[in-house]
């Protein structure tokens, strides 16, 4: 496997509709797969509005089964066609009153190598979750892809340190990290939580933010998405902070095994002491 992985990302408005969001995306990723984009990443729940802003019943009917539902099938072509692995944040129900906020994994030949469940959930004004969403019940999974082991973790998990570590543990070499976030809420953290993940735990991150602004609140999505290296540097510009964009960036996975020799945070961890973090 080449140690450098042209590897993609897509920051995108709303359309209105699922159909056309969709076929925006299959769009994207076909120009990525043009200019020789290998796996690519969507935003979180890419394909339906950032309906969390409200409470309302009516917002169900974005879910569907995963992995059989008419999106991830859909993908499931898309990456065959494109011969890219596709990162695919959607609602999932998996049976009546149980619903997640989910990334299912799709490898380059088209299979299905699975799901990340979304462990953390906020409720809070503007993003209210805990209404729509179960916490995540299926650990932090890092699937063996055709360009190496990828992680995920959605938008509010970033702020909590364990789950990238557990990626880290798990062997991961790029956790992509689909969101929907806003500038009043917590815009000068996105550059600062994600580049800090890359260095603790010595992987790259493709961070994904909405952009732009939706029908059911007031948030401003504020895109700037970017790739950033296990030492924390950018790779590349990073994206608009109003406007649509695809990014595609060349990532020297040689880099993670030079990291982790120079700056040794894995052999230097004491598991042994870190009982109480798991105290409730």
């Amino acid at each position: 496997m080449a140690n450098v992985v042209r590897a993609a990302l897509v920051q995108a408005t709303w359309t209105g509709d699922t159909g056309t969001m969709v076929a925006k995306h299959e769009e994207h990723a076909r120009e990525a797969a043009r200019r020789g984009a290998r796996i690519i990443g969507f935003q979180e729940v890419f394909n339906a509005p950032y309906f969390c802003q409200v409470q309302e019943p009516e917002h169900y009917r974005w879910a569907e089964p995963v992995p059989d539902g008419p999106t991830v099938r859909r993908m499931r072509d898309l990456a065959r066609e494109t011969g890219m692995v596709l990162v695919v944040p959607v609602f999932e129900v998996e049976q009546s009153g149980f619903y997640y906020n989910t990334a299912a994994v799709i490898d380059a030949d088209g299979s299905y190598l699975g799901k990340y469940r979304k462990h953390h959930i906020p409720q809070v004004e503007g993003f209210w979750e805990k209404y729509y969403f179960k916490p995540g019940n299926l650990g932090w999974p890092v699937f063996d892809t055709a360009v190496g082991k990828v992680g995920v973790y959605i938008c509010y998990d970033r702020h909590f340190p364990e789950g990238w570590r557990q990626l880290g543990l798990n062997g991961a070499q790029l956790v992509y990290n689909p969101s929907a976030t806003h500038r009043g809420l917590s815009a000068h953290l996105w550059q600062l939580e994600q580049p800090a993940a890359a260095v603790a735990n010595e992987y790259f991150v493709a961070a994904i933010n909405r952009v732009g602004q939706e029908e059911y609140g007031d948030n401003d999505f504020y895109g700037t998405s970017y790739f950033v290296d296990p030492r924390g540097q950018f790779v590349g510009d990073v994206a608009s902070d109003k406007g649509e964009e695809l990014l595609v960036r060349d990532l020297d996975f040689g880099l993670i095994e030079d990291v982790r020799r120079q700056w040794a945070f894995y052999r230097d961890r004491r598991p042994d002491a870190y009982e109480g973090l798991v105290r409730p």
